[in-house]
């Protein structure tokens, strides 16, 4: 198996994104919270979360939600455009939210500092080897008894399989936009296995926009 200084190389989607939102075309797709993670909300209220993390904020849809729910919210992205956004209309609706720029594979925060993080759509772009690390590293910020919600591809995806196999159920697509960079899938044995420091609350394979853009929505606690 490959070391995580090895796979870092896989970890490389952050830099398309980083193009894509510098201009108001590309950032608008992804200015609408997700429904899962708007529903969430309710349940960290009832549960007395306070400190949340929403790694991978992008151009901060989800950040500006929770901020406005009244959460203190720290959010990280490997994309200096999408964070300067996030600052920038952070401050127009008066949120006090810490956005920095940082990687999924090494999180800049102390242990036991968040009682949720939100990973929509992030820690699957990479090998099987970031994807552990990743996981590793989210619990390490996390609180006991905390929530973890997020996405992961699932094999029943379209484009599991397809491209070239750079690891074990990674794939890249040439000159697809994102999809050039490696992609990991799971089937939910695999997905339950690498969560094993969680318990499973919720686990769906859902179809997003596009045709057969299956993806396993997840919410977990910390052990």
């Amino acid at each position: 198996m490959n070391s995580i200084s090895e796979s870092l190389g896989t970890a490389t989607a952050h830099q398309d994104w980083d193009r894509r939102w510098r201009d108001d075309a590309g950032r608008a797709d992804w200015l609408t919270p997700e429904a899962d993670v708007a529903a969430a909300i309710a349940l960290l209220q009832e549960r007395g979360a306070q400190n949340v993390l929403d790694l991978g904020c992008g151009v901060g849809r989800h950040t500006l939600a929770l901020a406005r729910a009244g959460f203190t919210v720290t959010a990280l992205d490997g994309s200096e455009s999408g964070i300067a956004y996030l600052r920038e209309q952070a401050a127009t609706a008066g949120f006090d939210i810490t956005a920095q720029s940082g990687l999924m594979t090494d999180l800049p925060y102390d242990d036991a500092s968040f009682d949720y993080v939100l990973a929509w759509n992030v820690i699957y772009h990479g090998d099987g080897v970031i994807v552990d690390h990743c996981i590793d590293e989210i619990r390490r910020v996390m609180r006991p008894h905390g929530l973890y919600q997020g996405t992961m591809l699932s094999k029943r995806n379209g484009n599991f399989g397809k491209g070239r196999a750079v690891a074990d159920d990674t794939f890249v697509i040439d000159g697809i936009d994102d999809k050039s960079h490696p992609h990991f899938y799971c089937d939910a044995a695999g997905l339950v296995a690498r969560f094993h420091r969680f318990e499973l609350l919720s686990l769906v394979d859902r179809e997003h926009e596009s045709a057969g853009s299956w993806h396993w929505h997840m919410i977990a606690e910390a052990h």
